[in-house]
Order: structure tokens, then C-alpha cells, then sequence
């Protein structure tokens, strides 16, 4: 059975980091796209960043310049180093792999940005 299991959700104050990590087992890591996605109360679930199996990424706008997206292919881990954290990227953040018509999410991690 496919699992991706994000870790690595807290609390931090605004300005601060953290840094996220989506464990995956039972899929051929290295050939799926991966990305990071967020889910804010009472908005709908947006994309945040996404790396290719090659290693493209892309992310939202509203991250450009802060938060970096990276994967390990040996360790089947994909990772969101988050920097410059503000009170708005406050969310639960969910890891999603995706091959032709396959996607999978993991469970989800809270992140709250606040003083």
C-alpha cells in the first residue's frame, strides 16, 4: 500500500523556518512528481511548490523566493525548506505524489505562523 508521510509541522513565530519532509514507500519514487500542497481553514487546498522527476520545479507565487522545494531520490523523501514564514502560510501542508492518472497525499501537517 502507497504511504506518504509528511513530518516536520509546528509552530514557528513569523520571520522564522521550517522545514517539511514527505516520506514515501511502496511507489517507484524517483519516476512520480511531487509536490506540496496547503490547505488554510475555509479556503480550498492550493498548490504551493512541485519538483519533477528531474528535479524542474515550479512554485506558487506566493513562495517564490522563500521556500525551496528539493527531493532525494535515495531516500524516497521529498522535502520544503520554508523560510521568511509569515502568519498567511499558515495551513495544513500535504505531500502529494502523482504518476499518469496515480496520485497519492499523504495525511497532512500543520504549520501555524504566529507571534
Amino acid at each position: 500500500q502507497v504511504q506518504l508521510v509528511e513530518s516536520g509541522g509546528g509552530l514557528v513565530a513569523p520571520g522564522g523556518s521550517l522545514r517539511l519532509s514527505c516520506a514515501a514507500s511502496q511507489i517507484i519514487f524517483g519516476i512520480y512528481v511531487m509536490g506540496w500542497y496547503r490547505q488554510a481553514p475555509g479556503k480550498q487546498r492550493e498548490l504551493v511548490a512541485v519538483i519533477s522527476s528531474f528535479g524542474r520545479t515550479n512554485y506558487a507565487d506566493s513562495v517564490k523566493g522563500r521556500f525551496t522545494i528539493s527531493r532525494d531520490n535515495a531516500k524516497d523523501t521529498v522535502y520544503l525548506q520554508m523560510n521568511s514564514l509569515k502568519p498567511e502560510d499558515t495551513a495544513v501542508y500535504y505531500c502529494k505524489g502523482s504518476r499518469g492518472s496515480y496520485d497519492y497525499w499523504g495525511q497532512g501537517t500543520q504549520v501555524t505562523v504566529s507571534s
